[in-house]
């Protein structure tokens, strides 16, 4: 098993659950980051007042699956939350060694048992 981290631009997130969903990988976890890239400092205005903006908004993917479906997940990450800019963001693959289902306390292998192992 493996555990995909994708950090991407929000305003990609809709399309990359699309994608997702459409090669079978329905279980992740998202959450709302920020960080610090190659992508450029802005401008904010709070109050009338100008300041910069050094950590930028992002969402942190977090999909964890079988050996089998990494490359082709990493590939619809990819054609989905890419625009060509920085700040699209990075992906991290880390091995897992071990999950276990809370709800039955037994070990889960079949992490991704839904998905199509036909490929």
């Amino acid at each position: 098993m493996k555990k995909i981290e994708a950090i991407i631009r929000p305003e990609r997130l809709t399309e990359t659950i699309k994608g997702l969903k459409n090669i079978g990988v329905t279980g992740f976890t998202v959450s709302q980051v920020v960080g610090r890239g190659k992508q450029k400092d802005t401008q904010g205005v709070y109050r009338g007042k100008n300041y910069k903006v050094t950590l930028h908004p992002k969402v942190k993917l977090e999909i964890v699956l079988s050996d089998y479906m990494v490359e082709r997940t990493i590939k619809n990450i990819v054609d989905s939350a890419q625009t060509g800019e920085d700040g699209d963001g990075k992906i991290y693959i880390y091995p897992i060694f071990e999950a276990y289902n809370i709800r039955t306390g037994k070990a889960d292998f079949d992490i991704d048992e839904l998905v199509d192992r036909e490929g």
